[in-house]
């Protein structure tokens, strides 16, 4: 802009017509990108007194003046002293690909982070999936495992029935046996996608709570409620009821053996909610989503898995919602189950 500048004062200087200008002029016009404006001593813009500017918008005295500010801010004018103590300036700003430049090193500092941040992703994903693949083979291996004993199991109490013993202690082993099978069979699904079938959710909930509420405390008071006496939708019958015990089973925990524990299942719309509460410690609301997360446990002994567990059975398994729906500290505690209905 300097020799801009420099070319316009040789220009104006030169009063004879039949000098060669050639030069000036070429350097005058070689400004094909850095804006510009020309303005009196008064600071008043003439007639196409600017360069390098929108021409559409320059009609507007506004813009020009917008512009012009822009000017004085980034660069000090540059003087020029024309013939007969007239004194015009030069204001000019960066030109766009230099405004435009300013922020490349900006621009790949981000995407060299993206890609930092997505190799990191790409490692962990892989790390993670890699301990999936040991926790699915230890699953399956430790139902495999149980199936051995079981088979025996089965063999003894048929023996058992054949023998003079009291029948209501010989059905309490069998059922506990087929708690076991059904424990394996839990595990052997860990990792695969599970088959879903039309079934009544009341009667599956209902069993898993009856089951767990003869083998708990007598001082917890149990009760059961349902709008309709079948509800159907889609489920897998074995893990769905190992959600409904992790989460009775956690609420025994938190009433400490003694308290009222209650389940009711109502319908809205397309919709069919399970709700268990319980008269526990409660929780705290900013750890309503944290306790799903795997590890996360509040007990002297537990992996932290079965809340996690009940979220994945229950979200990516059957396309349902579960969550914390309200707590009060030393007051009750709620959990929602959310699954479609079907007809």
């Amino acid at each position: 802009m300097e020799i801009v500048a420099t070319a316009m004062k040789e220009f104006a200087k030169n009063q004879n017509l039949e000098a060669d200008i050639s030069l000036e002029d070429k350097i005058i016009k070689s400004n094909t990108n850095i804006p510009m404006i020309l303005v009196d001593e008064n600071g008043n813009i003439g007639a196409n007194s600017y360069l390098n500017l929108d021409l559409e918008k320059a009609k507007d005295p506004a813009y020009l003046q917008e512009q012009l500010q822009i000017m004085k801010e980034q660069n000090n004018p540059i003087e020029i002293d024309f013939a007969k103590n007239r004194t015009q300036y030069i204001y000019y700003r960066n030109s766009d690909l230099l405004n435009k430049l300013s922020y490349y090193p900006l621009t790949l500092i981000l995407i060299l982070a993206l890609f930092l941040a997505l190799i990191y992703m790409m490692f962990t994903s892989n790390k993670v999936a890699e301990q999936n693949k040991l926790w699915t083979g230890m699953a399956k291996e430790t139902a495999h495992q149980i199936g051995t004993p079981l088979s025996s199991l089965l063999g003894w109490i048929a023996i058992l029935k054949m023998e003079n013993i009291n029948d209501n202690y010989v059905d309490e082993i069998e059922k506990d046996v087929h708690r076991l099978n059904t424990i394996a069979n839990r595990f052997s699904k860990i990792g695969s996608l599970p088959t879903l079938k039309k079934s009544d959710v009341v009667a599956s909930t209902k069993k898993a709570y009856e089951y767990l509420e003869f083998r708990s405390s007598k001082q917890i008071a149990f009760s059961f409620e349902s709008s309709q006496q079948e509800i159907y939708t889609n489920l897998n019958d074995e893990l769905y009821s190992w959600v409904i015990e992790n989460l009775i089973k956690n609420s025994v925990d938190a009433m400490m053996g003694k308290g009222k524990l209650s389940i009711e299942i109502t319908t809205e719309l397309n919709k069919i909610k399970i709700q268990i509460t319980d008269s526990g410690k409660g929780i705290s609301k900013s750890k309503f989503k944290k306790i799903f997360k795997p590890g996360y446990t509040t007990k002297k002994r537990g992996w932290g898995l079965g809340l996690s567990l009940s979220k994945r059975i229950i979200e990516d398994y059957h396309k349902g919602k579960i969550l914390v729906k309200s707590s009060d500290i030393n007051k009750a505690t709620t959990f929602e189950i959310t699954l479609d209905k079907v007809s």
